[in-house]
């Protein structure tokens, strides 16, 4: 990484920036102001808000649970922790499907109450008209096509998309369609490697990836995973950088015994 991209706030034009000089961008979730400090300050690109907080913080089995006051909530606490990163805050399930008058209701809501750069949207041409209207209130919008958790019940599985020649080429137009409406860059999770790297080459907006290959212009993981703190959850895509699980297990065992033991607090531990 260079000196420049730790220091520089990181805009819209600067992600466009750096898809042209071929600077990988860095993407990783935060949820709270204590993660959203440790991941901005270590010099991430770009901090997503994801509606995974419904998985990791809430305990849902799927995204959908999840409201605007929950989103709104833990899009406050990351952008309170953030000096340099840029911010995108998931729209959640019901909020922007069907009617764009709703959905542009919702994405200023989430603009005005968390002060976040941006927010996500999961879709194609199916939800385009919501895009325009929201874009053309000058809010910038990031695209989410081939897995859209949102749609599980749709797909049924969580499985890799976009496999078969029709629902690629569909992937494909729906891409150029969200570039061409003004999305400042897209998501693309869980297809095939070659079809990512397809789509990153042919619009001009940075795509990131996740379960995508090394194709796109950028990658995008969940911190808790990253970080080894969710054991459950073992996709062929995933790299573990550390692992928090266990040492954050062995530090509370820790201080049990210690409680247990009348060790803590000792003489220099209290006033």
């Amino acid at each position: 990484m260079s000196v420049e991209s730790t220091v520089r706030p990181v805009t819209t034009a600067r992600l466009a920036e750096m898809k042209r000089e071929g600077e990988k961008i860095s993407m990783i979730t935060s949820y709270d102001y204590s993660m959203a400090k440790i991941v901005d300050a270590a010099g991430i690109d770009i901090i997503l808000v994801g509606d995974s907080a419904a998985n990791v913080m809430a305990g849902y089995e799927t995204t959908l649970p999840i409201t605007l006051d929950m989103m709104i909530y833990h899009g406050r606490a990351v952008t309170r922790a953030v000096n340099r990163s840029f911010v995108v805050v998931d729209m959640p399930f019901g909020t922007y499907q069907g009617n764009p008058q709703v959905a542009l209701a919702s994405a200023i809501r989430v603009m005005k109450e968390t002060e976040a750069d941006a927010v996500k949207m999961e879709g194609g041409e199916e939800i385009l008209d919501s895009i325009r209207l929201i874009l053309s209130a000058g809010i910038p919008v990031m695209g989410h096509l081939g897995l859209t958790p949102q749609s599980i019940h749709k797909f049924g599985t969580y499985g890799v998309r976009a496999k078969g020649d029709a629902e690629a080429e569909k992937l494909v137009r729906d891409a150029h369609l969200l570039a061409d409406a003004g999305c400042f860059a897209i998501v693309l999770e869980k297809i095939p490697a070659d079809l990512a790297t397809r789509v990153s080459r042919e619009v001009e907006v940075p795509v990131i990836g996740i379960g995508a290959g090394n194709g796109t212009d950028g990658q995008v993981l969940v911190v808790h995973d990253m970080l080894g703190m969710n054991k459950g959850f073992s996709p062929k895509f995933l790299r573990r950088y550390a692992d928090l699980h266990t040492i954050m297990t062995e530090a509370v065992q820790h201080y049990i015994a210690d409680v247990k033991s009348g060790d803590f607090p000792n003489d220099q531990e209290h006033y």
